[in-house]
């Protein structure tokens, strides 16, 4: 299973809309960041292994996609850090977690 990448608000919306009806998984990136660089390896990992079916995956990129990631943090009323994963279900966030908590065993937890 792979992630998508979103850079529009547009796209962000559709994705917050489907969270009605489908889980949603957000990984804000910075593709400046060593700490984020290992939240994207424990992402791809954990997608690579036997992910939850059930979710899609997104990727926003903090800095190319700034607006999109501002609006993430105003609609979910989650502060914005990098990296940083949301799980969002039925239009609000379920879970998230920054920085080295963003791990495979953690997202495993949340979602398997």
């Amino acid at each position: 299973m792979n992630w998508t990448e979103i850079t529009t608000q547009d796209e962000w919306k559709n994705i917050l809309e489907k969270s009605a009806e489908r889980g949603q998984v957000i990984l804000k990136h910075s593709t400046t960041c060593p700490v984020s660089a290992n939240a994207l390896r424990e992402y791809e990992q954990y997608l690579k292994d036997t992910p939850n079916a059930d979710v899609d995956y997104t990727l926003v990129k903090v800095i190319e996609s700034r607006p999109v990631s501002n609006q993430i943090a105003e609609d979910l009323n989650v502060k914005h850090e990098s990296p940083q994963i949301i799980y969002i279900k039925d239009k609000a966030k379920y879970w998230t977690a920054s920085h080295w908590a963003v791990t495979t065993e953690h997202i495993k937890a949340v979602l398997d």
